[in-house]
């Protein structure tokens, strides 16, 4: 297992945290998600190697993943 720190917009309170961790949770091979606010961050750990292609879904929840 392996994990990637993603930079996230958007997210100001746990309603966001949720949703960001309900749509990356829900891709094949991630084992688990760590939102933190403050830092505006998510970090991923996965089976495989995680990209930004990979949980595009958090784009299309609204937040916006930093290139």
């Amino acid at each position: 297992m392996g994990s990637t720190t993603f930079e996230v917009e958007g997210m100001t309170c746990a309603h966001c945290q949720r949703a960001v961790t309900e749509q990356i949770a829900a891709v094949d091979s991630v084992g688990s998600v760590n939102v933190d606010l403050a830092a505006g961050t998510v970090t991923v750990t996965a089976s495989r190697p995680v990209d930004r292609a990979d949980i595009a879904a958090v784009d299309e929840a609204g937040y916006v993943l930093a290139p």
